[in-house]
């Protein structure tokens, strides 16, 4: 079966490093529903930090203003997040998913911050 979301981009960084991770949604999907970048940190549920509506709005949690941005490309079918200057806590597995979560999970893709 077909995943609906393929997550990407992640990987070991330094404290104070960036990185950019992409979500490719099958079909319409970008252009159907609010998108949003959730993560799960190790023996902690899988929480929303990033949120677009269709309409271009965003929003952050607290945790990561200021640090983590979202963004859509609809001709690519894209959902991004822009990471910088990552901490330690920003450690967890990412995935992309509607807001609210309504559809399939894909598989994630790891952000491990470490020095």
């Amino acid at each position: 079966q077909a995943q609906l979301f393929e997550e990407s981009g992640g990987g070991l960084v330094q404290p104070g490093g960036s990185l950019r991770l992409s979500c490719v949604a099958a079909g319409d999907i970008l252009s159907i529903y609010d998108m949003g970048w959730y993560r799960q940190a190790p023996g902690k549920r899988r929480e929303l930090v990033a949120g677009i509506t269709l309409g271009g709005g965003t929003r952050v949690v607290d945790s990561v203003k200021g640090r983590l941005t979202i963004s859509r490309d609809q001709t690519k079918n894209t959902l991004y997040l822009q990471m910088n200057t990552l901490k330690l806590e920003d450690t967890a597995v990412y995935y992309c998913n509607t807001v609210p979560s309504k559809l399939e999970w894909g598989e994630g893709t790891l952000v491990t911050v470490s020095s």
